[in-house]
């Protein structure tokens, strides 16, 4: 903006000391003024008086313009009329008149519509009103014609110009504004990309965690009790060993459908209610004495919402068996309010100040992305009490 604000006020000067030159020209040849007839002081003045027009045109015009304000522009203008007025009262030609033309395209550029109109009417003015004096009035009316019709087209052709600069102005901050938006829509598209990334990252750590630690912690267990009644009670050691060895393969398969798919969900074909009942069998063979309620009447959930209730369970029983030490535990799954609540409870030790491992916190990440809530109540040996809530 500030190059071609600069640049037109260049080409505007160029203009303007061509046609004062032209002017002052002109009327030295109209007034029949040869270098061996005219005075040297009224010439000298003369000189004086153009070069001060010239200069002030240029370096006026520069100033008024740059000033933005309306009382430089206005004092630019009386200065301009005045030494023009001075000139044609010195060279009585009125050649002198087209000196002034340049004035009108600058009051279209520097002044309101109003005051360009005033400016415009007070260089017709008084011009006429001398040129009425050395000529008569019927030269006066011809002149004023002349000049009238100079300044309309002069007027004329400075605002098509001002509206053509002023559109490309606009254009240029139009394409500086799209250019800058471009650059923003990279930088967000970018800043997308990787929370996409580390949102998924994320996704398939809590995945890996909630299926495969599941089935590698009931395999353990599993392993662990065969092994404790190895000696005394083969039978029942090798159906651990099976049990085992069933939900290792289970666990396999899991994974397998997590790498393909990216989205393990252990109940797309059966209920959530089905889905709880098989952890709840893989708690009891551990040893602790699982029972469930279901409160109200089951109603169709997103696929999100029920995933995030089974893992949920899987999370709770998880750390029933490795943490709590625990003879039973309670699973409540309500249905009964506006939202979804399930509760895994049980009468372990407990503790005072309960950490978050790796499982709760993919656990409040899961249910904070379902604008759900996580609760967990437990003291030292009162139980390990936790409660998720879902909208439905």
């Amino acid at each position: 903006m500030l190059e071609a604000k600069l640049r037109t006020i260049g080409l505007n000067s160029l203009g303007f000391a061509l046609v004062t030159l032209a002017a002052y020209m002109s009327a030295i040849v109209a007034m029949g003024y040869v270098l061996n007839k005219i005075s040297i002081p009224k010439a000298a003045t003369l000189i004086a008086l153009g070069v001060a027009y010239l200069v002030t045109g240029i370096y006026g015009y520069a100033w008024a313009r740059n000033s933005d304000s309306l009382k430089a522009a206005l004092l630019y203008f009386a200065v301009q009329i005045a030494l023009a007025v001075t000139l044609l009262f010195l060279a009585k030609s009125p050649a002198i008149m087209l000196a002034m033309l340049p004035l009108a395209g600058q009051s279209v550029v520097l002044l309101p519509r109003r005051l360009m109109y005033a400016v415009c009417a007070a260089m017709l003015s008084v011009l006429v009103v001398p040129m009425s004096v050395f000529g008569g009035p019927g030269a006066a009316a011809v002149l004023g014609m002349f000049f009238l019709a100079g300044i309309v087209f002069v007027v004329v052709i400075t605002q098509l110009a001002v509206k053509e600069q002023r559109a490309r102005a606009e254009v240029e901050r139009l394409l500086a504004e799209l250019n800058e938006a471009n650059n923003r829509l990279r930088q967000y598209s970018a800043q997308v990309e990787e929370l996409a990334t580390a949102t998924e990252r994320n996704r398939l750590a809590r995945e890996i965690h909630d299926s495969l630690g599941h089935y590698l912690t009931v395999v353990i267990v599993q392993i662990e009790a065969a092994t404790a009644v190895m000696e005394t009670d083969r039978q029942r050691s090798l159906d651990g060993l099976r049990k085992a060895q069933a939900l290792a393969q289970e666990g396999l398969a899991e994974v397998r459908r997590s790498v393909t798919a990216l989205r393990a969900s252990p109940n797309e074909r059966r209920s959530l209610k089905d889905s709880l009942a098989t952890l709840f069998d893989e708690c009891r063979v551990s040893g602790v004495f699982t029972e469930f309620q279901l409160i109200g009447s089951p109603r169709k959930l997103s696929p999100s919402a029920e995933l995030t209730l089974y893992r949920a369970a899987q999370e709770g029983l998880t750390n029933v068996r490795k943490h709590a030490q625990a003879e039973r535990a309670r699973v409540t799954l309500d249905y009964s309010g506006e939202g979804v609540w399930l509760v895994v409870h049980d009468d372990g030790i407990g503790t005072s100040e309960p950490e978050r491992g790796f499982g709760l916190i993919g656990l409040h990440e899961r249910v904070q992305l379902l604008g759900g809530e996580v609760r967990i109540t437990t003291a030292a040996g009162q139980g390990f009490t936790l409660e998720i809530g879902i909208p439905s």
